[in-house]
């Protein structure tokens, strides 16, 4: 009996010590699901996987995933502590644009994520780099390299200064695959403090009113202009599209006020606003 129990235990132990390791690699696999690497960005020690949704960057609002991988052991690293420093460089000058820290995904995982909106495209002679610097066990890294930032195919992007006196920069986020419906929408909205530093605006609305241009520069109802739920967060609305098509987003940026400070109000003679979001599907 004593020799059946022994035996039970062992096939136990061993069935919890398969199951683990599966649930283990089953996570690191499944954290990879939705997005696709970018590029690889390697050191004598390290080599960093870039992940996005669409497996590119554009000019815009993205999301990006990253992986640290052990060069020696070919592990990725749970523990790190890691920040970017995204730069444009143009001919005379450099600057950054606004980004998110980076955080953990999942505490035993092995993928961090954040933010960061390229307000320019690079072109022949301008460029962007990315600076990651990262900490593991005490020690810390370095490592910089050039990325491919090409132009959004349509408007998602607006820099201007605004009737305060303060540049701002607005970019669409949400919805990402629009359809004939009312579409969760989301917004982010920065300013320019100095050229490295762009802290996200508290407090505004966005106010939206979308057209159809080539079908008498028609309206939909039902929108709801984006505001924002919490103090450094992105902002939230209500996007009615009622046909597939070309349609101008056209916005106006309010202060906590509802002082307007950049955007005109669509009228039978303003057929457009200064500032606007283009989508087409």
């Amino acid at each position: 009996m004593k020799t059946s129990i022994k035996y039970l235990v062992a096939i136990f132990a061993i069935a919890f010590t398969f199951v683990s390791c599966s649930n283990d690699d089953e996570t690191t696999v499944n954290e990879l699901d939705g997005i696709t690497k970018i590029k690889e960005i390697t050191n004598d020690i390290h080599t960093i996987e870039l992940y996005s949704q669409m497996g590119s960057l554009e000019q815009g609002y993205n999301e990006i995933s990253l992986r640290i991988k052990d060069n020696t052991t070919d592990k990725y690293i749970k523990n790190a502590e890691v920040s970017w420093a995204p730069l444009m460089h143009m001919t005379s000058m450099s600057h950054s644009c606004p980004y998110s820290a980076v955080e953990k995904v999942t505490e035993k995982g092995t993928l961090y994520s954040g933010y960061i909106m390229f307000q320019m495209a690079q072109n022949e002679t301008e460029y962007w780099d990315l600076k990651i610097d990262y900490t593991i066990d005490e020690v810390t890294y370095t490592i910089t390299e050039v990325i491919d930032v090409p132009a959004s195919a349509k408007r998602k992007v607006n820099t201007f200064m605004g009737s305060d006196g303060t540049k701002y920069l607005v970019a669409l986020i949400e919805p990402n695959t629009p359809k004939v419906a009312i579409n969760n929408m989301q917004v982010g909205v920065w300013k320019m403090q100095n050229m490295m530093t762009f802290p996200v605006v508290d407090g505004y609305t966005v106010k939206i009113d979308p057209r159809m241009p080539s079908m008498g520069n028609h309206t939909s109802p039902n929108n709801v202009h984006a505001t924002q739920a919490t103090t450094g967060g992105l902002y939230d609305g209500k996007l009615s599209l009622t046909m597939t098509g070309y349609w101008k987003i056209n916005l106006q940026l309010a202060n906590a006020e509802g002082t307007v400070l950049k955007g005109e109000e669509i009228t039978e003679t303003v057929t457009a606003s200064s500032i606007f979001f283009e989508i087409e599907f």
